[in-house]
């Protein structure tokens, strides 16, 4: 069958999922005819994106967070009024996306939790099946048990989510354990989408603490850190492209540009890693067994953190305090049925999404 993807291009997670669902699909017989890509002002399009995903990319217009002043937190506020006073510059994106999907000649869409994609098949009356796809999907399930009073943002999180997926099909919900279906909502609970890059891996341990920060403005907590605990190296990757391919603070702090390659590479060799809390970077930790510190930017992240937390992957915090990764680094025994589960991403995942049609 033939699947036309559009992808959030908000963080690397949507990316890396839709890549190694290209290649799952590929390996199954199955072609990626097109690839929708949401653009973000702050952002640009990784390259281990553009040139592993083999086939043809659009990018248009979407809906990002928009970065507070010290480039922590997303401004609530001003992602709201930005947003709402830019909305017409969203029309030709939902134009430009229906356009694409009936020249495709596709059998299905394969949505990697894109507003616009929900909007388009809201307003244009579209035959094509789509299959929403992403953990957040799994805050829709009957049985997750978030504690909603704890979450407040949840409840504004929970609409977003409903409106990516407006006239979807099915929604496959990537998750850290198996769950049954909620037939209720249509959600369907599937591993997540590790790369073979991943699997392939042979971790050992090493000495310093890895790390990833979604806005770069959390560099000063990691600096001050570094300030008390000298001793302990560590190698943070951002997506602060300015500041070149590696800025070397000292001998024993260095900030990585991202690269997906060296990411994982270091990753594999870490004792620990740290990280603004998103899906499937903890993943990728839980599945090459180290403890995590997961610094939540947004509510989306703040519910990955409870989730990932309850699931024994690491320990969560309000800022980049590495003595609380550190501390519970000491006590740490990975989950053991976690790499098995992710192991059957492949069966399970192609089955329904073959099923559609």
């Amino acid at each position: 069958m033939k699947y036309l993807f559009i992808v959030q291009g908000e963080g690397r997670g949507h990316m890396t999922q839709a890549l190694t669902l290209a290649g799952l699909l590929r390996t199954n017989g199955h072609q990626i005819v097109k690839v929708l890509v949401g653009k973000s002002p702050s952002r640009k399009l990784p390259d281990f994106f553009t040139k592993g995903i083999s086939a043809p990319v659009v990018q248009f217009e979407s809906m990002n967070f928009m970065p507070s002043a010290d480039n922590r937190k997303p401004s609530m506020v001003t992602t709201v009024l930005f947003n709402s006073f830019n909305m017409h510059r969203f029309y030709p994106s939902m134009q430009l996306i229906k356009a694409e999907i009936h020249s495709s000649d596709a059998d299905v869409v394969v949505n990697f939790y894109e507003l616009l994609a929900g909007m388009t098949y809201f307003f244009y009356e579209l035959h094509i099946p789509m299959v929403s796809i992403g953990h957040q999907y799994l805050f829709l399930h009957k049985d997750f048990g978030l504690p909603r009073h704890k979450y407040p943002g949840s409840v504004a999180l929970d609409f977003f989510t409903r409106m990516t997926s407006v006239g979807s099909v099915k929604h496959l919900a990537l998750s850290f354990r198996h769950m049954e279906p909620d037939q209720e909502h249509n959600i369907v609970v599937v591993p997540p989408l590790l790369r073979p890059e991943v699997m392939d891996l042979h971790p050992s341990d090493g000495d310093y603490i890895h790390g990833y920060m979604l806005n770069s403005g959390f560099a000063k907590d990691v600096m001050e850190w570094h300030e008390s605990h000298p001793e302990i190296p560590l190698r943070f990757f951002w997506d602060n492209w300015e500041a070149g391919k590696v800025q070397v603070i000292d001998d024993t702090l260095s900030f990585y540009l991202i690269d997906d390659h060296e990411f994982l590479r270091q990753m594999a060799g870490c004792r620990a890693y740290a990280s603004t809390a998103g899906f499937e970077s903890i993943c990728e930790a839980m599945y090459l067994g180290k403890p995590v510190l997961m610094v939540p930017s947004h509510i989306e992240q703040e519910i990955n953190a409870f989730d990932a937390t309850r699931n024994g992957a690491g320990v969560a915090c309000d800022r980049f305090d590495l003595s609380r990764l550190v501390e519970f680094t000491d006590h740490f025994k990975p989950e053991s049925g976690f790499v098995e589960w992710a192991r059957s991403a492949s069966d399970l995942i192609i089955r329904e999404l073959e099923n559609v049609v």
